[in-house]
Formats: C-alpha cells, sequence, structure tokens
C-alpha cells in the first residue's frame, strides 16, 4: 500500500518532555518532501502548539484540542468543529477548585486527580460533554469530538481516504486515531491498550521511534 499521509500526535509520539528534536523533524520533512501529506493530531490547544513547536506551521494540516479544530497553515484557514465550553461549566470547575484548569476553544484539560470530580460537575450540570483519560492528564470534550472524528473532516477536506494514511501515536487518546487510519502504528513507549491494537509497534521511543517509522515506510513505497 502507497500511504499518502502521515497523521501523528505530538506529545510521547514525535515529542520527548514536549520537544521535538533535530532528527525528528528532518525525518518528518523528508516524508513531506516525497510530495506526501503530514497531519498533526494533538491533544493541545493550538496557540499552546506553536509556542512550544513553531515547526508546526509547516504541516500540511493539524487537528488540534483533540479533534475539536482543524486548521491548515499555508492556507492561514482554522475551523472550530466543537462547541465552546459553557460559562457554567468553567464556573462550577473553579467553584470545585479544579486546578490547574487549562482552556481552549473547546478543550479543557487537567491533571489526572481531578477525574471524578470533573465527571461529577458535568454529571449535575447535565452537560454532554465527555472525560478523556491521556496518560497523566484528563480532557473535557463536547459529545463525539475526539481524534476520529477530526480527522476524518480533516481528511474529507484534503480529499484523502483513511486507508491512505498512517497513523502514530502513545497513548489513550490515541485509540481513535488508529482505528481510523488505514495503518495503526505505535512508538516503543506507547501504553499497552495502544501497542494491543497497532498494526506495527516500533522498536524506539517517541520521536526516534517515528524516525524508524518513516524510515521505514520510505523503504518500503
Amino acid at each position: 500500500m502507497y500511504y499518502q499521509a502521515l497523521a501523528t500526535d505530538y506529545d510521547g509520539t514525535i515529542a520527548t518532555e514536549g520537544k521535538v528534536e533535530k532528527s525528528t523533524y528532518l525525518a518528518l520533512k523528508s516524508w513531506q518532501e516525497t510530495g506526501r501529506k503530514l497531519i498533526m493530531v494533538t491533544g493541545r490547544r493550538l496557540d499552546n502548539l506553536y509556542d512550544i513547536f513553531p515547526e508546526v506551521s509547516t504541516f500540511d494540516c493539524i487537528v488540534a484540542e483533540n479533534g475539536a479544530l482543524i486548521s491548515f497553515p499555508t492556507e492561514n484557514k482554522t475551523t472550530l468543529l466543537g462547541e465552546t465550553p459553557p460559562n457554567s461549566l468553567i464556573e462550577a470547575l473553579q467553584q470545585r477548585q479544579v486546578e490547574p484548569l487549562f482552556i481552549g476553544q473547546s478543550i479543557f484539560s487537567t491533571w489526572v486527580h481531578n477525574r471524578q470530580t470533573t465527571a461529577e460537575v458535568i454529571a449535575e450540570l447535565g452537560l454532554s460533554w465527555q472525560v478523556n483519560l491521556n496518560k497523566h492528564t484528563v480532557m473535557l470534550l463536547p459529545e463525539s469530538v475526539d481524534k476520529y472524528s477530526g480527522l476524518q473532516t480533516a481528511l474529507s477536506q484534503m480529499d484523502l481516504t483513511p486507508e491512505q494514511v498512517v497513523g502514530v501515536g502513545d497513548g489513550e487518546n490515541d485509540l481513535p486515531l488508529l482505528k481510523l487510519s488505514g495503518l495503526s502504528v505505535s512508538v516503543a513507549n506507547a501504553l499497552p491498550v495502544l501497542q494491543d491494537c497497532s498494526d506495527w509497534i516500533m522498536t524506539k521511543n517517541s520521536g526516534d521511534g517515528v524516525a524508524e517509522l518513516i524510515d521505514k515506510l520510505l523503504h518500503n513505497n
């Protein structure tokens, strides 16, 4: 199969402790230089992603906030797919002293020890929001928004099919990403739950694992 796009998670996948090594970025560029597409699929907020990794502007597409927002950097086009967080939810979380609380255009995130409290607040307010686990953090998102739905929308706008995509990740919130992708891949440091549903498992961690993947794909294609 000739894969046309690589859809990659950020933290724990191409990045280690928030940083992308030069060797990893060069590997990503080598993929793109063949005429194939690079898609970032991350739980991070878009502004935060640009702050820590300005080179993301060279990606063909960014699916941010765990699928709630898509952006095409070269077209300067950004679309919000999820609903804006209601003020009642923000206020209730603050009253329950959920800290730290990171608020995006559609997503909330906090540390995992706040998981039960956030779920209780959503239930008390009767909201159709979901609480997703991502290693040491929890993310609050509108119902039916995840990396699957966000990437699916992005692919339709890029005239690509899921079968043409290689998806790679490391954490629980990458399960929908891998489920959609034609070829599902885990880096070596990925959680067992992700490795169990992957077509390929790399022998190296994070960015080195992604570079290993790209090298393998380019030699096989």
